[in-house]
Formats: C-alpha cells, sequence, structure tokens
C-alpha cells in the first residue's frame, strides 16, 4: 500500500504521538508498504524508509511547542506525484485541514485519527467557553473521512456521543525491549533525586510540563508524605509555573530524557504518578509499565484502558467531591503502603505491558487500510 500521513505533530517534538507515529511507520515499512509523511518543518527528510515533507509553520501563541503549518501548492503537488492508495490524517488542525480537502478532491480513500482531548484542554487555558465550538469544528472535519479511529473505547464512545461517525479502537502499543525493568539503576536515582537525600519512595512523572497534564496536583502528595521525592522528567510551557509551586519541595526538575537514559528513569522510580485527566491514551502509562513501575493515573479517558485498579496500579478520581487531591494522595499511599503488594503491581504492570506490541498494532491498522480502500472501490464500481 502507499499511505500519505498529514500530521500536525512530527519530530523532532517530544510526545506521545510522535512516539506511535514513529513506530508506525518503522512497522508499516517493514511490512513493505511505502509511506510519505507531510508534517511541520523541522523533521528529518528521511525516517526509517518514509519520505518527509516538512511544510512552513508557526507556533502556536498559546502552546508554542505546537507548530501550525499551512499548506500550500507544493504539498498538493507532491501528493499527485506519490499517488497514495489512502490519506491518513493526524489530529486534522490546519495541516491536517488541507489533507481531507486534498483527500475528497482527488477521490482518495481518507481516515483520520484522534489523538490529543483538545476540547478538554481549552479550559485549562482559560477558553472552556469555546468547547462546544471546537466539537462542532472536530465533528465537521472528521465526519469527512470514511473511519475515524481512536486509542482508547472511552475515546470512541465520547467521539461517537459527540456526533462523529464511523469510530474505531487502535489498539496502545509499547516497545517492551526498550522499556524494561532491568534498567533500574543506583546512578539514574541519584540523577533524578538531585539534591535531595533519598529518604523515602522516589515519585515520577514523565511527560510535557504543560497546564492540561494538571502536574501541580502532585504538590498535596509530597505534603501528605514529606519523606518522598519527585522527580519530573520532560519540558514544556508551564515549567516556570512548576517551578514555583514546587518551591521548597523535593522536586527535580530533569528536563528531557531519551533512549536508555528515559528507560531507566522509569525502571528507577517507585511509583509513575499521571495526575492528568485529559487523556486520550497516555502512552507514557504503559512505558512506565513495561520498564515494572507501578503507576497512579486518572479515572477518566484512556487510562482505565490500561490501569486494572489494585492489579497492575491505582487509579484516583480527579473530580471527587469530597477533593481530587485527597483522592490522589489516596491512591498514593495504597500503592506505596505495601511493599509486598507493589512488587505484584511491578510485575502485572510488566506483564501488561508485554500484551502490547507495536507490531501487532500497526497489523490492525494495516487491516483498517485495507478495508476503507476496499470499500471506496466498492462505492466507485
Amino acid at each position: 500500500m502507499k499511505i500519505a500521513f498529514f500530521t500536525e505533530t512530527f519530530l523532532p517534538k517530544v510526545d506521545g504521538i510522535v512516539t506511535r507515529l514513529t513506530k508506525t511507520l518503522q512497522h508499516l515499512i517493514k511490512a513493505g508498504d511505502e509511506v510519505l509523511v507531510f508534517c511541520p518543518e523541522g523533521a528529518p527528510t528521511n525516517y526509517m524508509g518514509a519520505s518527509v515533507i516538512g511544510v512552513p509553520a508557526m507556533p502556536l501563541p498559546l502552546y508554542p511547542e505546537l507548530k501550525l503549518a499551512l499548506p500550500r501548492p507544493a504539498v498538493s503537488e507532491a501528493l499527485e506525484s506519490f499517488q497514495p492508495d489512502l490519506v491518513h490524517v493526524v489530529n486534522p488542525a490546519v495541516l491536517g485541514l488541507g489533507g481531507i480537502w486534498l483527500a475528497k478532491t482527488n477521490g482518495i480513500p481518507l481516515l483520520a485519527s484522534y489523538h490529543t482531548h483538545l476540547p478538554k484542554y481549552l479550559e485549562h487555558y482559560g477558553m472552556g467557553m469555546l468547547e462546544p465550538l471546537l466539537w462542532e469544528l472536530l465533528k465537521a472535519a472528521h465526519n469527512q473521512a470514511e473511519l475515524n479511529l481512536c486509542t482508547s473505547t472511552a475515546m470512541v464512545a465520547e467521539l461517537s456521543e459527540k456526533g462523529i461517525q464511523h469510530t474505531a479502537l487502535w489498539q496502545r502499543g509499547v516497545d517492551t525491549e526498550i522499556f524494561r525493568p532491568e534498567l533500574r539503576s543506583n546512578e539514574m536515582r541519584k540523577r533524578l533525586l538531585g539534591k535531595h537525600d533519598d529518604q523515602g519512595a522516589l515519585l515520577l512523572y514523565v511527560g510535557r510540563l504543560s497546564a492540561e497534564k494538571q502536574i501541580e496536583r502532585i504538590k498535596p502528595v509530597l505534603d501528605a508524605l514529606p519523606q518522598t521525592r519527585l522527580a519530573l522528567v520532560g519540558d514544556g510551557p508551564h515549567r516556570q509555573q512548576l517551578e514555583k509551586t514546587f518551591e521548597n519541595t523535593a522536586t527535580t526538575f530533569v528536563g528531557y530524557l531519551s533512549g536508555q537514559e528515559l528507560s531507566s528513569a522509569y525502571a528507577t522510580g517507585d511509583a509513575f504518578l499521571f495526575p492528568s485527566s485529559t487523556e486520550t491514551l497516555g502512552l507514557v502509562l504503559l512505558e512506565a509499565m513495561a520498564a515494572g513501575c507501578p503507576v497512579v493515573g486518572a479515572n477518566r479517558g484512556g487510562i482505565p484502558d490500561i490501569i486494572t485498579d489494585g492489579e497492575n496500579g491505582c487509579l484516583y478520581e480527579p473530580d471527587d467531591p469530597n477533593d481530587g487531591s485527597k483522592s490522589l494522595i489516596k491512591a498514593t499511599k495504597r500503592l506505596l503502603g505495601n511493599e509486598v503488594e507493589r512488587k505484584a503491581m511491578r510485575n502485572a504492570a510488566r506483564e501488561e505491558a508485554e500484551r502490547w506490541g507495536w507490531a501487532s498494532a500497526t497489523e490492525q491498522l494495516r487491516g483498517y487500510y485495507q478495508k476503507v480502500i476496499t470499500d471506496s472501490l466498492k462505492l466507485v464500481a
């Protein structure tokens, strides 16, 4: 098959969407498919055998890490030259809308996927009143596609409720060769602790430091468990605010880690805390679990697809009327409280991660591609 991707997010950016895309490209190429990627400029011109075309882009004012690329004639020319069997639009915003238009006007089968829960992000940037409008825009874009893939059962249900048609689940994946418990190390523990002594449990967060991740919810946990230490791995637009929030706490801002260093950080943490309630999946949770780090996550969005409460991690209620922070504290205490149970959760977390390889996730995706292409041919006939 010849597949053209239009994505608002790609290398050199680091996030769950980019991880899924790069792993997908790797396995599509391995299966013998030809792939062309349109993305904001700055990416390499070739990735794992896939051709990449960077489109001039400008940063989004509220979220400078996200660049908006405006389609131009060169995009149309490259697509026409490539002659794809299918167009896959990832998180349609600006460049993605161009991909939708080009697919529809050229009669190319179209599939879209939903990865970022943008309507829920708005309230964290003081624009919650725009949520209904954004849902209408998303509905108009996604309903152009023959199939809309979501990364969790919760998102399949929510998009369907909002009027987005033809939804299906794109199964999760994680690299259990890269992320594994054996990479736990004392050297990495010292790095994650920074200037703080090693008295109690080491709590870990990995991901963007941005408002919608709700990282400040971890502070009451540190207050309630004064012997705990926190390492925040990642960076982003909310870092300065978070440095003020966590001032005078045992918190280390580690910055970005990648490769084996990131894998070692996951394996070295005693508990992975992920307070965000806006996740369509929460890929970092799967990475932590693959590394044998027991996790605490919100009982919202795609996270309950990953965490079975009390078995491979703990869930907390972010909107608990009695105070969501108390629920997070309770879940963290529960996870840390019994060493035998925590070891059992660590093992169960690894076992859960081993069920989800990128090869099988991509094979499922190829099945979706073939169905959309076949159905489109039937309509033409």
